[in-house]
């Protein structure tokens, strides 16, 4: 029987409809996810996280630095529930596979008055697994929106497929920024209130806003794959990640994370 945890999140089924967008447009506004209990829980386990770890924002630093903790399910209970039991997994089982895998959780958080920019990107440039049908998902912490840094789309960019690039293990590992000619006059705004969600196609086109306001923008990014899903940049070496349904061929699959 699978884990659920309605104290703390909002579960419901992707409509046919649901379906249909998501594959039109490459990403879904989701809706609510956590109830107000589990947004204080989140936040409360997320922030201690994170003034333990991280220091104040420095505008030398990169984007990267100021704005990410990796692993945060290490680090927070409702965090680790979520990620692994939470809603979007039965999401994520519709839209990538009956076999999945969690292979990112990543607290994304944007200070106020902090304008550096995520540039156009999508994220299987910067971990590209095959097969190619992994899912972001976006679960905003605090209202999103342009004027606290949101994130911009552009519907239907992932029927382009993957973007020709030559981005390999060592460029991953040095961080090195892809730079993409994009079409912006076809851009939107993902805008999100606290607790909502939204998730997109491993192809869809996005990017990060500047932060000009005086609200925080903190958001939980989670990533979903097929069990069995390769890094296509590292020689097609099995990307290692949390089984949270269904089965897999590979053993370093089946053991990751499962004393967790």
């Amino acid at each position: 029987m699978r884990a659920r945890f309605e104290d703390l999140f909002v579960y419901r089924d992707l409509s046919e409809d649901d379906l249909a967008a998501y594959r039109e447009q490459g990403y879904l506004h989701y809706g609510r996810v956590l109830t107000d209990q589990g947004l204080q829980f989140m936040l409360d386990q997320c922030m201690a996280a994170w003034n333990k770890q991280q220091t104040e924002f420095d505008p030398t630093g990169t984007w990267r630095d100021n704005s990410l903790l990796g692993d945060i399910h290490h680090l927070s209970a409702v965090v680790r529930r979520y990620y692994f039991s939470g809603p979007i997994v039965d999401a994520a089982e519709k839209t990538v596979s009956p076999n999945l895998k969690g292979v990112t959780a990543t607290l994304i958080f944007k200070m106020a008055g902090n304008t550096q920019t995520s540039e156009w990107h999508q994220d299987n440039i910067y971990g590209e697994l095959d097969p190619y049908n992994a899912i972001s998902c976006l679960t905003a912490l605090d209202d999103s929106d342009v004027d606290n840094g949101g994130i911009w789309i552009i519907p239907g960019s992932h029927k382009q497929g993957q973007v020709e690039f030559s981005y390999q293990a060592a460029e991953k590992e040095a961080e090195k920024i892809v730079e993409i000619d994009v079409d912006q006059s076809q851009q939107v705004p993902l805008t999100l209130k606290a607790g909502e969600c939204a998730f997109f196609h491993c192809h869809t086109l996005h990017r990060g806003g500047t932060n000009t306001s005086h609200r925080n923008r903190r958001l939980l990014f989670t990533r979903y794959a097929a069990a069995d899903a390769v890094e296509a940049y590292n020689s097609n070496r099995i990307r290692p990640g949390r089984l949270v349904r269904g089965e897999t061929k590979y053993a370093e699959v089946r053991d990751f994370e499962a004393e967790i």
